[in-house]
């Protein structure tokens, strides 16, 4: 049974990156065949490597985002409150004393140190799951605010802002073209 398992995983461990690509490929075969050189391979852009979120709704990239910072903090949140179990451990051990440091955190422990129990691990696993889901939570309060904050003074714009177009220096204006045309007409510009 063992066996079949582990051939099971490795199975899924080579496929999968092909079943990733296919999955975010997006290739069309239609506009491939469509572009004038039919060298019987299909020719991807590099746009269509990138994998588009657009379909996604706001509420699934918001988890996403979260997921990602929780996922991301729970390493340091795990180191420090480990420390901070091991320095708490020692002051109510021996007051912190440098002449005992069995109870002394990581680098500070010497041979001999006696080690968190079971318990107390599963207690700075919890904390440092709780203290990571602290800051991703945060962290969508914040990306919250900021969009809803956005979003009202877009909202509260008038209707009838003007709207300021960028053009390029030299380039001439548009209505220039149509007076051109005018004065080739043998038209005076002048009214």
């Amino acid at each position: 049974m063992k066996n079949l398992i582990f051939a099971v995983l490795i199975a899924f461990l080579f496929l999968s990156p092909v079943l990733r690509t296919e999955a975010q490929s997006g290739t069309d075969k239609s506009s491939s065949s469509n572009s004038g050189t039919n060298t019987g391979t299909s020719t991807s852009s590099s746009s269509s490597n990138a994998f588009d979120t657009t379909g996604f709704p706001q509420w699934a990239k918001d988890f996403r985002r979260w997921d990602i910072i929780a996922f991301g903090v729970f390493p340091f949140a795990l180191f420090f409150t480990t420390v901070a179990t091991d320095l708490v451990r020692w002051n109510d051990a021996n007051g912190m004393s440098m002449s005992d440091r069995r109870y002394a955190p990581w680098p500070l422990k010497s041979a001999g140190a006696i080690e968190m129990t079971t318990d107390e691990y599963n207690k700075v696993l919890l904390q440092a799951a709780g203290v990571a889901a602290l800051v991703a939570c945060t962290d969508l309060v914040i990306v919250l605010i900021k969009r809803n904050r956005e979003r009202k003074r877009i909202e509260s714009k008038p209707k009838s802002s003007a709207v300021i177009e960028i053009k390029p220096y030299g380039a001439p204006p548009e209505d220039a073209h149509d007076k051109d045309e005018t004065l080739s007409d043998g038209e005076s510009g002048k009214n």
